[in-house]
């Protein structure tokens, strides 16, 4: 307990790992990083595919160091023992410590400290869509009426914002926008989850390439969940912007799939709902979740023979990937428009 008029210390890490080339870390890496942050608790939440979050504040005792000091200690054994980079934002809620280590330099510490005017003025001046939950469209919503900095949707009424989001949205981002984030840090394992990332070769505008992008991410997914015997029972898109803020949202699916179409309108249906018209991507990433032994997928029967040759056609590419190779068949959809092709005009009405 921390003794009255006593500072307390931040005491949850958001972690994000590179390699030192500056790479995505492959699963292998991921599994071997989750552990090394389960020796300094147990309290760690993996999100995959590149970082996790940990609860630090019943080992600040054991190890006689702040939560900073413990991140330190993260870092450097990571890049000695797996040579990962890690950047690390720490902060007295999840939010917090994401907020950080989008602030934090390549490889560096952000810490934000609890006091609450530090973290008034830490987020003061950044834009309505750092905060957690926040996405394009809600962030445009409260450009329309002044609400354009994170400062400013904490000076407005919590009515106010609830008038504009709604009211279970609009009471979350006024206490977001005050520093205050009751979301705990949920322990859990990386196997629950399967997750793919695609990085653009320069920040995408054009939704076309997104949903080529989604399409093979979504199309990665399903052979990988068929391959370990697996299915997914929701399916979680995350988009990195240029600014290196982020939205994340996740959708149940009907029933438990491995099914490449049914990931691929799941993927769809979640960019869309986000309303990217102009948001410059960086990132995307999608992860299956909740997953579940294949057996215990229900198959909806249908009549129709296209869902079934569907299915034939998605076993024959298992099994040609598995002979020739991951990149042997990948769909059409893919590879985009043929160079120096445009599509046909619609021909002039007289």
């Amino acid at each position: 307990m921390t003794p009255p008029g006593a500072r307390r210390s931040p005491g949850t890490l958001y972690v994000r790992f590179r390699t030192a080339a500056d790479g995505p870390v492959d699963a292998r890496q991921y599994e071997q990083l989750l552990g090394l942050m389960g020796q300094f608790t147990p309290v760690v939440q993996a999100l995959p595919p590149d970082a996790a979050l940990a609860d630090v504040r019943g080992a600040l005792r054991y190890f006689d160091r702040d939560a900073v000091g413990i991140a330190a200690l993260i870092r450097l054994r990571a890049l000695a023992w797996h040579g990962v980079r890690c950047t690390i934002g720490v902060g007295d809620n999840p939010q917090l410590a994401r907020i950080a280590a989008q602030d934090a330099p390549p490889g560096g510490i952000r810490s934000v400290p609890a006091d609450p005017r530090a973290v008034a003025a830490f987020l003061d001046r950044r834009p309505a869509s750092a905060l957690y939950g926040v996405g394009p469209a809600a962030a445009r919503a409260l450009s329309a009426y002044g609400l354009d900095s994170i400062g400013r949707i904490a000076a407005a009424p919590p009515a106010t914002l609830q008038r504009i989001l709604g009211a279970r949205a609009g009471r979350a981002v006024s206490e977001r926008a005050r520093g205050i984030d009751p979301s705990p840090v949920t322990p859990n394992a990386a196997a629950r989850s399967i997750a793919a990332e695609h990085r653009f070769a320069h920040d995408e505008l054009d939704p076309d390439r997104r949903r080529r992008a989604l399409l093979s991410l979504a199309d990665e997914l399903g052979a990988r969940l068929r391959a370990s015997g697996a299915a997914a029972r929701a399916l979680t898109l995350t988009v990195r912007y240029a600014d290196r803020s982020t939205t994340t949202r996740t959708r149940r699916l009907d029933a438990p799939t491995a099914h490449g179409p049914a990931l691929t309108a799941a993927a769809y249906a979640l960019h869309a709902a986000l309303g990217l018209q102009r948001a410059r991507v960086r990132t995307l990433a999608l992860r299956a979740e909740d997953l579940c032994r294949a057996e215990r997928a229900a198959r909806q029967l249908t009549f129709d023979p296209v869902d079934d040759k569907a299915h034939r056609i998605e076993a024959a590419v298992d099994r040609a990937r598995a002979r020739f190779g991951a990149t042997a068949v990948r769909p059409a959809g893919t590879f985009g428009p043929a160079p120096g092709r445009t599509p046909p005009r619609r021909p002039a009405r007289s």
